[in-house]
């Protein structure tokens, strides 16, 4: 169907470095794996900060693998997974974005507002809890509850959202960072698609795949009510 694009009634936002610096939360996460092995495992450095240097190397997988290769400590998967569990379920010491946070209140009020997001349950509903977004969200999908085949770039999750609503097509828009899975679900679906590009965010250097591209690229979101009234369905409706 073409023509004019229908009028705007839902924006649901991803979470992790649109709403929020992602590295905010790694750094929260690595404090408190310190605070709770520092004890047992009695690193001759900082540990923080030697696990945020293995971080940012890339090898993001494997942290507290290297850093008990670091400390000559053999292979122990118990310990690697107690380490985990405490960075999944810490509380985190995160902030949103200041143009997150004034995003949020600008649109409230004018549009249904909503968040869709990948990610371990326990640490999602962790993160949803200290960002206080539940008294400023209509609506908080956590894919990892529905299962995870229901993870990005699955396009479930959004119909079910949309659904929710009696909503379609470009009455929808989805405002995320990670090119390389947030915007397939959401073109396919015709919905609006905006990324947020923030100078040195994890994602933000990664390609889309074929279908995947945003319909607009913004570096702030204080941009974002242009980019709704501007951009519009990639496809069907």
């Amino acid at each position: 169907m073409s023509g004019k694009p229908a009028q705007l009634q839902l924006v649901v936002f991803d979470l992790d470095d649109t709403l929020y610096p992602e590295r905010e939360y790694v750094r929260s996460g690595f404090e408190a794996v310190a605070r709770a092995f520092d004890a047992e495992l009695r690193p001759p450095f900082d540990l923080v900060a030697r696990m945020e240097q293995v971080f940012e190397s890339g090898n993001r997988s494997r942290v507290f693998d290297t850093v008990l290769a670091d400390l000559h400590r053999p292979a122990a998967p118990a310990l690697i997974q107690r380490m985990v569990d405490v960075y999944r379920n810490h509380k985190p010491h995160i902030r949103l974005f200041a143009d997150a946070d004034a995003a949020l209140d600008g649109l409230i009020g004018r549009f249904k507002l909503a968040l869709l997001s990948d990610g371990y349950l326990a640490a999602q509903r962790r993160k949803v809890d200290a960002l206080a977004l539940v008294r400023r969200l209509d609506s908080i999908v956590l894919t990892d509850e529905l299962g995870r085949d229901y993870w990005k770039p699955d396009p479930r999750a959004f119909q079910r959202l949309a659904s929710a609503w009696g909503l379609v097509g470009s009455q929808c828009a989805y405002v995320a960072d990670n090119p390389s899975k947030d915007f397939i679900a959401p073109n396919l679906l015709g919905w609006r698609s905006t990324m947020v590009r923030r100078p040195g965010a994890l994602y933000a250097d990664l390609s889309a795949p074929a279908g995947g591209e945003p319909q607009l690229v913004i570096d702030s979101l204080d941009r974002l009510p242009e980019s709704l009234a501007s951009a519009g369905p990639p496809g069907r409706q």
